[in-house]
């Protein structure tokens, strides 16, 4: 049996075959994408750089001596290569356990490939068993709780300490757990819509095309169809 650390090891290393050669990779955020940046660094001189979804991510790749492009230098990316705190079989994602998501959405946004690599625990029937992420302003926290108890959830404001994290935006961040959402499309737009949401960790629109998922029998590829 392989550890979880295996697992994330050996997607890591699944995704550098997806890497175009001569071009700006986009790299996401979290321990599983921390195990892709280890692998890329190992192939550094084969790339032109990174697109970066966070502050932790752009000081890892710096420091495995790959430059780092700020996103609004950048037209388009190949690839972007990223985790998932869940993932169903249709590609439909949730993200933002880092609390990186809006930058998540912005360079998947980017990208004319979404990879996500993860372990089998994440892929699952229907989403929301982990906690939702939503980016918040936080003038907004209190109404926006209101607006998911309606829809049965219960919207936590994440703390680091006693005190408010605060995401690379300087934002808040709710966790909204009870929910089951079976319509992903639908439910990111409609949250979307909410004034004071600045993202929703649905990764519905924003889809992963491949998934690279680390089983115990070796990576597991999973190609999605268009949304």
């Amino acid at each position: 049996m392989h550890t979880q650390d295996e697992l994330k090891i050996m997607v890591g290393q699944a995704a550098l075959r997806h890497i175009v050669p001569g071009e700006l990779v986009g790299v996401g955020t979290g321990s599983t994408v921390n195990r892709f940046i280890d692998a890329l660094a190992g192939v550094k001189d084969t790339i032109r750089g990174a697109v970066s979804s966070s502050e932790a991510s752009s000081a890892r790749l710096r420091e495995a001596g790959i430059t780092v492009f700020d996103c609004n230098e950048v037209e388009a990316l190949s690839v972007y290569v990223d985790g998932a705190d869940e993932i169903d079989a249709h590609g439909y994602m949730i993200k933002g356990g880092g609390a990186a998501l809006t930058r998540e959405k912005i360079v998947a946004a980017l990208s004319r490939r979404f990879i996500c690599i993860a372990d089998e625990s994440k892929l699952v029937r229907t989403l929301g068993a982990f906690s939702l992420p939503v980016e918040v302003i936080p003038m907004a926290s209190a109404q926006i709780t209101r607006k998911f108890a309606a829809m049965g959830g219960i919207a936590r404001l994440r703390l680091v300490g006693a005190k408010p994290l605060l995401t690379d935006n300087g934002q808040h961040v709710l966790d909204v757990s009870g929910l089951s959402i079976s319509d992903p499309l639908q439910f990111e737009s409609t949250v979307n819509q909410w004034p004071g949401v600045v993202t929703v960790g649905i990764f519905a629109h924003q889809k992963a095309h491949l998934c690279l998922l680390g089983t115990g029998s070796g990576v597991r590829t999973m190609a999605f169809d268009a949304a």
